[in-house]
């Protein structure tokens, strides 16, 4: 079992171990860039079950949760030298909505099975509450079909967050190939609106350092022995104001995603500030390894490790391989740059993301697979209407220009200084197209599984499945040259 024991994380024998390794998303909680769906999950589980009744519905994610991850994923991941998956979790496998504090037995099964395998393998496990209960920010990635982040408000769903870990950590607190507990996923304590962007965002430190001190001290009456992993404000980015360390077993997570990482453009060169990125403020700039170390050296997260001398881990950066073509060398490249760079600094990471339908997966699923030959007309419709609409590398349509048009004509007749137009744009087409026309576009999708067996259901969901998926040979190249490296201090 692994411990913080003067600034570094080591296991029962006191030897360093550092955590390299990948995210386990789109298994246990879902997102509709990595499966391939439009909108939120929970909202196509609603939609799936009107149309083609709760039995079909239930079979369906039975047999997508089956094939996606398995012990064929975990004995890859283990190949490529990596030491550590961390799974991301939607509260709802565990809970439901309309019936709070009762606990389905049915994720705790799965977990643990997965749980036996990471085991098995010698891979560390870092459970991942990916969507809390309320939402924790406004964007897809917490199961978020609204804008509407009401956990920090609301007693009710900050009470259920603290009483589901004390559930976990109970179930869990003897698995020594569990290294930790990452309460939440990239917190956001003021949701953000088009008025500012990321420069004028004001945490609210008093309620996260009051959420953490009450969640650490819960798991801790049940849990004194595994890690707890604290992320920063904003998705991540911002520490100045979270309280100094108060437990003697706390690493602090940051994600790092930068424009090189996105695109689009030939790496070393200039890039324009993802749209999709609160942590790289808009503006051309020259990226190489050397804009990559002094970037992440100077973000919150390294300073905050550094100041109070605790484990950093970058739970989450990544690079797309979706653009052009002739793109795909250059992100590789500044992955390569942005791990060697951590390696210098001495933290811990993992990859945003194991598997997907082909964005930005070490796996990827076979383009001439079942499942995306008959949800071609779902993606193709998807790419049409923007509703990944953070993914700004991909060519422009006649949505994007239009949202644009909209959105400078907003900005026109409110005639308010404060608007940022950047800022502006994101959550116009979050609200739009992900949201509001990402659900439109559910029924439309569920109706290709309609009249499809229980057989050529599975057949099709199989597609998900490790010996049917491909991997990203570059990828798994670069990563095994930092994972099959001896652990630092």
């Amino acid at each position: 079992m692994l411990q913080v024991r003067n600034g570094q994380i080591v296991n029962s024998r006191n030897e360093p171990v550092q955590l390299r390794g990948t995210c386990i998303g789109g298994w246990m909680h879902m997102e509709n860039f990595i499966n391939g769906y439009p909108g939120a999950e929970h909202a196509l589980k609603e939609t799936m079950q009107d149309m083609l009744g709760p039995a079909r519905t239930e079979f369906f994610f039975e047999r997508l949760l089956a094939h996606f991850f398995t012990e064929e994923d975990v004995a890859f991941i283990r190949s490529t030298g990596a030491n550590t998956v961390r799974i991301a979790l939607n509260y709802r496998q565990f809970e439901r909505d309309d019936r709070p504090f009762k606990y389905l037995e049915a994720g705790f099964t799965r977990l643990e099975r997965a749980l036996e395998w990471c085991a098995k393998h010698e891979i560390y496990a870092i459970l991942d509450l990916h969507a809390v209960q309320g939402w924790q920010n406004t964007d897809w990635h917490s199961d978020n079909a609204n804008r509407m982040s009401l956990f920090w408000q609301h007693p009710h769903f900050q009470d259920r967050f603290v009483q589901l870990w004390e559930a976990l950590a109970e179930r869990f607190r003897d698995h020594s190939w569990v290294a930790g507990y990452n309460v939440m996923n990239e917190p956001v304590t003021n949701a953000p609106r088009g008025r500012f962007g990321s420069n004028a965002y004001t945490p609210n430190w008093e309620i996260i350092n009051r959420v953490y001190r009450r969640v650490v001290s819960a798991i801790r009456q049940i849990d004194p022995q595994h890690i707890i992993f604290l992320e920063g404000d904003l998705f991540s980015t911002r520490f100045a104001g979270l309280d100094a360390p108060f437990d003697e077993n706390l690493v602090y997570s940051s994600h790092n995603y930068t424009p090189a990482g996105f695109g689009p453009g030939i790496y070393p060169g200039e890039f324009q500030g993802s749209l999709g990125s609160f942590q790289n403020p808009l503006g051309q700039r020259y990226w190489d390894r050397e804009r990559q170390r002094e970037m992440f050296f100077e973000t919150e997260g390294a300073r905050f490790a550094q100041q109070h001398g605790v484990p950093l881990w970058v739970g989450e950066f990544g690079s797309v391989y979706n653009g052009p073509g002739d793109d795909i060398p250059s992100r590789l490249r500044a992955m390569d740059d942005q791990i060697s760079v951590f390696e210098e600094f001495g933290a811990h990471w993992t990859t945003w993301n194991y598997k997907d339908v082909g964005v930005m997966g070490l796996v990827t699923l076979d383009p001439q697979s079942p499942y995306l030959r008959l949800v071609a007309p779902s993606l193709r419709a998807k790419a049409e209407l923007d509703t990944d609409f953070w993914m700004g590398w991909l060519p422009s349509t006649s949505a994007k220009e239009k949202l644009t048009e909209l959105a400078r004509i907003i900005e026109a007749t409110v005639n308010d200084p404060n608007i940022e137009p950047a800022a502006n744009r994101r959550f116009l087409g979050q609200a739009t197209f992900d949201h509001y026309v990402g659900g439109l576009l559910q029924p439309s999708y569920v109706r290709l599984f309609q009249g499809l067996s229980e057989n050529e259901l599975d057949e099709v969901l199989s597609s998900f499945a490790f010996r049917n998926c491909r991997p990203n040979v570059a990828l798994a190249r670069i990563l095994g040259t930092y994972t099959q490296q001896p652990q630092t201090a």
